[in-house]
Order: C-alpha cells, then sequence, then structure tokens
C-alpha cells in the first residue's frame, strides 16, 4: 500500500495500515509536520518528504491518495494511467471498522456545524461515538489508536470520490451548492455525483437524511438512485417521516415523534434550522430518547471559526467566520444578521459567482474589506452597491480599516466566500489571526 500524502488523513491511514500488516510506503511532494514526521519514525513506518520516488509509487498494489491531492497532478496520473487502484482514507477505514456504525455527512454548506451537533447528541445520549474525518481525527486514525462503536464522520466530495465499498449506515447530504468546482471542470454536475457517492453503496437496511427544500439536491435526486430510506427534512411542507418545521415548532417523525420549539435551538438562523432538524433525526435513528435530544439541541455551542463572537469593542461586533469558505456560507452569514455590517471577503476564489450573494450584501452590507491578494473580482462584483470598499493585505489591517469605518450598533464580519490560501495557512489561521486583532484593537 502506498499513501500519498504525510497530512492527518495519510498519517492516519499509515497508521491503521501498520496496525493491520499491510506493507506500506507513505510519500508527501511537501514537508511533513515535524509531529507526523515523529510518528513515521518511531513506529519504523517507511516514508519520504519533499519528493515523490515515482519508481516505488509505481509498484504499489493500491494507492491511498489524500483528499488534498487533486486528480490532474503528475504522480496521480501516472498512477491511473497503470491501472493501480486508488482509494480514499474513508475507503479502508470503512474495511477495519468492525461492527461500528457510521454517519457519514456531507454537503457544500452546514457538514461540519451538523456533524458537531449530531456527535454533540450522540454523547448526550451516552453513545460509545468518536467525531472523526473533515472535524477531528481522521477515521483511519481513531480506527487505529481509539477505535469506538459509533463514527460520526464529516466527509468531503474530495473524501467521496475513491470509495468503492464504502458505506454508512445513515447518509446525511445537507445541501448542494457551487463549491469546489476548480476541481470538477467547473461542472455542478461532476461535483453533484461526488457527493451523491456518499449513497451509492446503501442498502434498503440503511437511512438517507437530505434537505427536500434544497432544489439542487432534488435535481440529482432522481439521477443517483438510492436503495436506502429516504429520511427528508423541510420547512415548506409537512412530511411524514424525517422532519419538518411547522409554525416555529419543529417535528421529528421517526418512531415516536419529537416536537421542539426553534426557539429553543442554540444555534440560530434558518440555515441552521435545517443543520439541527438533520441532526435531530439522525439522532432519533440511532436510537437517541427525545429528551437527550432535546436538550442536546439547546445546549449545543457554536464551533470555533463557525458564527463565532469574538467580541463587542465600543458597541461594534466582531464575529468570525472564516470556515465560509463558499459564497453560499456567506449568504447564510449575512442572511442572519440584523445589524448593519461591515463585511470581509476575499481569498483564493474557487469559481465564486458573487452575483448570489449581492441582494443580500445590498440589504445589509454598508462597507466591504477585501482580504486577499487579487481583489479585482470582488470590486467589479460590489463597488456599485456598497458606499464604502477597502483592500487589506492582512487580517489585522483588514479589522482595523472595518473597525474605523464602522459605528457602534454595527457588526464586523469576517465571512471570506473564499479559501485562505493566498495569505493564511488555512481558514483556522486567518479566524485565528482575525481573533487576534480584534483583541489588540
Amino acid at each position: 500500500m502506498v499513501i500519498l500524502g504525510g497530512g492527518e488523513s495519510g498519517v492516519g491511514t499509515a497508521l491503521l495500515c501498520h496496525k493491520e500488516g499491510y506493507d506500506v510506503f507513505l510519500s508527501d511532494a511537501g514537508v511533513i509536520r515535524p509531529n507526523y514526521h515523529q510518528e513515521l519514525v518511531q513506529l519504523g513506518i517507511p516514508f519520504e518528504s519533499e519528493k515523490h520516488d515515482l519508481d516505488r509509487i509505481l509498484q504499489a498494489d493500491e494507492v491511498m491518495k489524500s483528499p488534498g491531492i487533486p486528480d490532474k497532478s503528475p504522480v496521480v496520473k501516472a498512477i491511473r494511467e497503470k491501472g493501480i487502484p486508488v482509494i480514499s482514507e474513508m475507503e479502508l477505514a470503512y474495511r477495519h471498522k468492525g461492527d461500528s456504525r457510521i454517519i457519514g455527512i456531507t454537503g457544500s454548506n452546514g457538514k461540519t456545524t451538523t456533524t458537531a451537533l449530531i456527535h454533540h447528541i450522540c454523547v448526550k445520549g451516552g453513545m460509545d461515538c468518536a467525531l472523526v474525518g473533515n472535524i477531528g481525527k481522521s477515521i483511519a486514525r481513531q480506527i487505529a489508536t481509539e477505535p469506538k462503536r459509533l463514527y460520526v464522520a464529516e466527509i468531503s466530495s474530495f473524501q467521496l470520490d475513491d470509495i468503492v465499498s464504502f458505506r454508512p449506515d445513515i447518509a446525511v447530504l445537507t445541501n448542494i451548492t457551487e463549491d469546489h468546482l476548480d476541481r470538477y471542470a467547473y461542472d455542478l454536475s461532476k461535483y453533484a455525483a461526488a457527493k451523491f457517492n456518499i449513497v451509492k453503496n446503501q442498502t434498503e437496511l440503511d437511512f438517507f437524511i437530505y434537505n427536500a427544500d434544497d432544489p439542487v439536491t432534488i435535481e440529482y435526486l432522481n439521477q443517483y438512485p438510492f436503495h436506502s430510506k429516504p429520511m427528508p427534512i423541510s420547512m415548506r411542507r409537512e412530511l411524514p417521516k424525517g422532519a419538518f418545521i411547522k409554525d416555529k415548532q419543529m417535528h421529528v417523525k421517526h418512531g415516536e415523534t419529537l416536537s421542539m420549539s426553534i426557539f429553543d435551538f442554540a444555534l440560530k438562523g434558518k440555515h441552521n434550522q435545517y443543520n439541527t432538524m438533520a441532526a435531530a433525526v439522525a439522532g432519533s435513528l440511532v436510537g437517541i430518547r427525545k429528551e437527550k435530544i432535546r436538550e442536546a439541541v439547546a445546549s449545543f455551542e457554536s464551533l470555533e471559526h463557525r458564527m463565532e463572537k469574538v467580541a463587542t469593542i465600543r458597541g461594534i461586533e466582531f464575529i468570525n467566520d472564516s470556515k465560509a469558505t463558499n459564497v453560499n456560507s456567506t449568504w447564510f452569514a449575512l442572511e442572519s444578521m440584523e445589524k448593519p455590517v461591515t463585511l470581509i471577503l476575499g481569498g483564493v476564489d474557487k469559481g465564486n459567482d458573487y452575483a448570489l450573494i449581492s441582494d443580500m450584501v445590498q440589504e445589509k452590507v454598508k462597507a466591504i474589506i477585501c482580504l486577499g491578494v487579487d481583489n479585482k473580482k470582488i470590486h467589479d462584483a460590489f463597488e456599485h452597491l456598497v458606499p464604502i470598499m477597502m483592500d487589506a493585505s492582512s487580517a489585522e489591517e483588514a479589522v482595523q480599516k472595518a473597525y474605523s469605518v464602522s459605528a457602534k450598533g454595527d457588526v464586523v464580519l469576517l465571512s471570506p466566500a473564499c479559501a485562505s490560501f493566498d495569505l493564511f495557512k488555512n481558514y483556522e489561521d486567518r479566524g485565528d489571526q482575525f481573533k487576534k486583532a480584534v483583541r489588540e484593537l
């Protein structure tokens, strides 16, 4: 087994392969972080960094490709041309999970929040479970080092691209919007196909939770037939199974009906009502009592970098939504705002269509601070809608400029709609630098 990539996914896979007796070799074209380097050395797992030994890689029976490595990279092309099977970490982990169950959550927006809330519900319900995938440890590492009865896994489209037999007991698809289209030849249908991989191996014993109000999901639902039990969620109509909201009450229809006022939800905003419905349905499907679900939904604390309240300074509220790496996430953030907004926007554009948020910007935003190396597309999209537009090349500069143009009663919202790699290591680094700059005002 050859593993491409020496990050959390790759090293987690290496640990699992080592435990299961595979002949394993890990290769990373970049520098492997010291903690991962140390783990590989301690276990005697052969590896290389800052290069790919193509001769050795092409001797593999199978390759696990880390999700961050695109198919167009030369080494992946060479592997595929030779006909060597390429799998994802999710696929390998699935082979070694034993009789443990998996709740797999994917979607363009809301998957991190939904995953964390499902895990919170399961913990409240007393289940032996772990939070894995894009959030928390890699699932392979968890299975190798501390196996659980249930894995609650956030799964990206990249992690679903190379599955063969992977089959979650419960699949959750929050929604499908234009995101990561640069990895899918700017073709929404290819991206949607990757998302629907989450249900392709499910059987009638499994469940599929999806948003019945999301037009793109419904459009592709008919193209990708699934065999699991459908559990739709909706705010527009009553449903016989799944969940719906009517007259400000959530109703979860599985076994005994759970009803709960949306005003008791810890998570605010319309988009979070969908996330909460999906999580409540998942909780009910693994047998958690409705009182425990209600208690968990009311007590959940929002995640770092996701609509995270940082501070209020001289009446100006600062919110860190650095995890908003696509336009729809920013739309949802703006939709939940009730005060005038100074919006910090920008980064690495993944094929964004800013027209999707132009109405929301016109309605809610008084100023835009562009935080990125190339801000032309943002200026072109919004300079006729917003009276104040300024550029910044660091989180500190963005915060200072946002503070200078905001007044008491305003909100400064970091919700970039873009990836962070032009100025920051990742969205966490961007959010951390934003928070540090706010606290230094």
